[in-house]
């Protein structure tokens, strides 16, 4: 087995890149995911919501009115309460009357407020039949919802009719129609409602409270005057409106044209010339969820900080990519050899601005080597093998310079510049005399 052999990874560079790409998009298909909510229980289930396909379900509504150039959203968290437009409320029969009045009333500076109140209570097929589609649900008879503390004032009732033969019908916003169902009418009443559609005998089926606020567009649509409001209690500044029967606008109804176009009527005077913007809650039929962290990392301000740290990976992963492989073993910090000993040594002395510490003991060592090649008695000192070497200089050649200045030259210099000069005329005095 050769080294290369040895030292070759279990993967190639490509299937390594390709492994982590894949795991890098499956682990963002899985945040987005669960960031788009794609995880929870669907809305089609039935009930009486704008996400439901069944009879009293107001997914008709809504589709009705996105095709008629609406904004529709469906709201599922409570912050999003908040956003301007009309607000439809369809609260089921066990909604907290103290949370809807909380709603409604936070409600009352931000934009007007449709409450549906629910009549039909709907299970599924008990047996599935094969032309039965999701959502599809079996109405079980009627009842209303006991709402304490919301609007304790208006009080509901609930018509069962003893013949099936004849519907009742409704008028208002200056058009009529037969309720989709004669067993049961749902209608309201109240000190303070002002009926907007009524039926053929005059029960209210849906109105709007009369609480001092200007409602141009809806006070024309009323079927009757509005009483005098104390100033004192006035605190209107969006209206609120009551559908009592949701046959008005449930899927039940919407088979029926003119009640589309009753529920347009009424939003439209509602929002009275304002953004044509329909939100439809959802959190009060158990569909509400808190905004997730991982939801806020992808909208602004925090998606500047998201980007910066999916760069930051992509840069991270680019680096380990190319370092795929065995580590690359380092190299000696000092070398062998006297070459990059010297220069290890003048690195140093260079680094530690000390460069004029070393013209004395160059001019030393020059010394000793001129005494050891001229054969000079050991027992000379400084001055006199200095002046030895001067006169073995002069009997070798008069022109050169003394050796005794050149080294006091050494000794004496400070810069760079002379204490290179000196070394090499120093060098050149230690080549005359041993060549």
């Amino acid at each position: 087995m050769n080294a290369q052999s040895r030292t070759a990874g279990p993967f190639s560079p490509r299937v390594a890149l390709a492994l982590v790409v894949a795991g890098v998009a499956l682990f963002f298909l899985v945040l987005w995911l669960i960031g788009s909510g794609m995880s929870e229980r669907k809305a089609n289930n039935g009930q009486a919501h704008a996400g439901s396909k069944g009879l009293s379900g107001y997914a008709g509504f809504a589709s009705y009115l996105e095709k008629r150039g609406y904004r529709v959203t469906t709201v599922k968290s409570a912050g999003a309460l908040r956003q301007p437009g009309v607000l439809v409320l369809t609260p089921p029969f066990f909604a907290d009357g103290k949370e809807l009045d909380s709603i409604v009333k936070r409600r009352r500076a931000m934009g007007p407020t449709v409450v549906v109140v629910p009549k039909w209570n709907a299970m599924k097929p008990p047996v599935k039949r094969n032309d039965a589609k999701d959502g599809w649900v079996m109405l079980m008879g009627a009842s209303q919802p006991n709402w304490p503390k919301f609007y304790d004032e208006v009080s509901l009732a609930l018509d069962r009719q003893r013949t099936r033969a004849v519907r009742p019908t409704w008028t208002g916003a200056g058009l009529s129609g037969q309720m989709p169902d004669s067993s049961a009418v749902a209608t309201g009443r109240g000190d303070r409602l002002i009926p907007l559609v009524e039926t053929n005998d005059g029960r209210t089926l849906a109105a709007y409270v009369a609480d001092g606020g200007d409602y141009g567009a809806l006070r024309g649509m009323a079927l009757r005057a509005e009483p005098d409001v104390d100033e004192d209690e006035a605190h209107g500044d969006y209206p609120v409106v009551f559908i009592f029967d949701p046959d008005l606008i449930d899927n039940y109804g919407m088979a029926r044209p003119e009640n589309a176009q009753l529920g347009e009527r009424i939003l439209a005077a509602m929002l009275d010339g304002a953004e044509r913007s329909v939100s439809f809650d959802l959190t009060q039929n158990g569909f509400g969820r808190s905004r997730s962290l991982l939801t806020l990392a992808f909208e602004p301000p925090f998606l500047a900080a998201t980007l910066c740290l999916m760069l930051a990976a992509l840069v991270l992963g680019w680096r380990a990519f190319n370092r795929f492989g065995p580590a690359l073993l380092g190299s000696r910090a000092l070398a062998f050899g006297k070459r990059a000993l010297v220069s290890n040594a003048a690195g140093l002395i260079r680094r530690t601005r000390r460069m004029h510490l070393i013209g004395g003991p160059y001019a030393d060592a020059a010394q000793g080597r001129l005494v050891r090649a001229l054969a000079l008695p050991a027992r000379l000192g400084g001055t006199e093998a200095e002046s030895a070497i001067d006169r073995a200089l002069a009997a070798r050649d008069p022109a050169s310079p003394k050796f005794t200045e050149t080294a006091a030259a050494l000794r004496t210099a400070r810069r760079p510049i002379d204490l290179l000069r000196a070394a090499r005329t120093l060098h050149s005095l230690e080549r005359t005399l041993t060549k």
